[in-house]
């Protein structure tokens, strides 16, 4: 019973450790129909818009429109986004995660457009960019020409005024206004800082300058923040724009499309954890590797308590952005985590069935998943350089995207009685080739030194 409770507060201090984390920005997902007005949502309306934004939606509206995600039987609504249409063009930018459904799964799912008088039509799906979370489709109507993508991105400072344009939480077309503060560096893939409320509803619609210049396209917010939204930049919509020119039909099958850009994102990942050797950090008489960039951070906690029989020091390394794939699984990230336990007071038997019991915790995944395969695990007693260890690692296989895995490995050092190491290390979304490469860098990176 004892050590039950032990394993339970380990547990909790993991948790505790996860939530000190700065929380990645989440997709404003399409938003789901019919959602009733609350009192919470009443508080939060958005102020009048200015002049300003009046002439602006004024203007545009002809251009802006809902994006939707249909049932193919019965035709009934899935999900709502916004878009759109480019110039003169019938062709209309949008969100990736706005047309996932119908993206991966066109059997189930179909597209549809509805303009701000009220007029509908289908949908075709031309291209997608899942990194930048940007997606180009093609109706069967042409723009007035007032959104217009430029060439070169717009000359933004910070503090300027723009105007984001969508249908936030199905309730409707609307205008808000917000200010541009800055490029996102903490993102694997840059976007822009929208101090200005984006929502549910409103992604894939269009943010602008005062001048109407397309300066981004609203992709999400922090769930955590007051009126942190973030847009994807102007030029990557350009550049996927003129894929789709230089396309002579689009793809029949997004899935392969969207499995080597993932594909894709994984070396670039992968090559940039392991371009210089992993940082080292002390924990006790160990050393763990860690990488500490822009993309990923890194956050530390103690569980010491003076009626505890021993103490925990956790540091927990995670990137704090994912790349959206479906409304059930967001992939391409690498999570570090080590735990250092030790004991003055536990007798060694008391303490190995302490750390036994917090090494059984811990979870990876069932045989359940649609996503993915279930765990295919292989347990050793190894030794680098300096360490011994038990170690697991673990492999999940990507049902609909070939070639793609999930790594886990996690290490539990053996070398002494009162004292534990044990260490975690996720690779989701890499190739094979590369979820061994990382496991081996962080297996080999693992090390016992210094003084007690």
């Amino acid at each position: 019973m004892k050590f039950t409770n032990l394993a339970v507060t380990l547990m909790l201090t993991w948790g505790c450790a996860s939530a000190l984390a700065a929380p990645p920005a989440a997709p404003t997902a399409p938003d789901a129909p019919s959602a009733p007005a609350t009192p919470a949502l009443q508080d939060g309306a958005l102020p009048p818009p200015s002049s300003t934004a009046q002439k602006l939606y004024s203007a545009a509206k002809k251009d802006l429109l809902q994006v939707r995600s249909l049932l193919k039987s019965g035709r009934t609504q899935s999900s709502v986004g916004s878009g759109f249409l480019v110039g003169t063009s019938n062709l209309v930018l949008t969100n990736y995660h706005v047309v996932s459904q119908f993206a991966l799964d066109p059997e189930t799912y179909t597209g549809e457009w509805v303009d701000t008088s009220g007029q509908r039509g289908n949908i075709e799906l031309l291209a997608v960019d899942v990194l930048h979370d940007l997606a180009v489709v093609r109706v069967n109507r042409y723009g007035t020409g007032f959104f217009n993508v430029p060439e070169q991105p717009v000359r933004l400072t910070q503090g300027q005024y723009l105007y984001s344009l969508g249908n936030p939480l199905d309730l409707g077309f609307a205008i808000s206004e917000g200010a541009f503060n800055g490029v996102i560096t903490r993102s694997f893939y840059e976007q822009l800082m929208f101090t200005g409320p984006i929502n549910s509803g409103m992604s894939g619609g269009p943010s602008v300058t005062v001048n109407g210049e397309v300066a981004g396209v609203n992709v999400s917010k922090r769930l955590d923040g007051e009126l942190v939204s973030f847009l994807v930049p102007a030029r990557y919509a350009q550049e996927l724009l003129k894929k789709v020119q230089a396309q002579g039909k689009p793809p029949k099958d997004f899935t392969t499309v969207v499995a080597a850009q993932l594909l894709a994102h994984q070396k670039a990942m992968v090559d940039q954890l392991l371009a210089t050797p992993l940082a080292l950090k002390a924990m006790g008489p160990y050393q763990v590797p860690v990488r500490e960039t822009e993309q990923m951070r890194c956050w530390g906690r103690s569980n010491q308590k003076a009626d505890k029989p021993f103490t925990v020091d956790i540091t927990n390394c995670a990137m704090e952005s994912a790349i959206f794939v479906s409304g059930s699984l967001q992939t391409g990230q690498i999570g570090i985590r080590h735990q250092f336990m030790r004991s003055t007071e536990m007798g060694s038997l008391r303490f190995a069935q302490l750390s036994s019991a917090s090494f059984k915790n811990e979870a990876f995944g069932g045989y359940k998943d649609s996503r993915l395969t279930g765990p295919n695990c292989t347990e050793q007693f190894v030794k680098n350089q300096s360490l011994p260890m038990r170690a697991v690692l673990c492999v999940r296989a990507y049902r609909k995207f070939e070639g793609l895995y999930d790594f886990s490995l996690l290490t539990s050092s053996t070398d002494e009685g009162l004292m534990n190491l044990q260490s975690r290390m996720d690779a989701r979304g890499v190739s094979y080739e590369n979820g061994m490469r990382t496991s081996r860098a962080f297996l080999e990176a693992l090390a016992r030194g210094g003084a007690k």
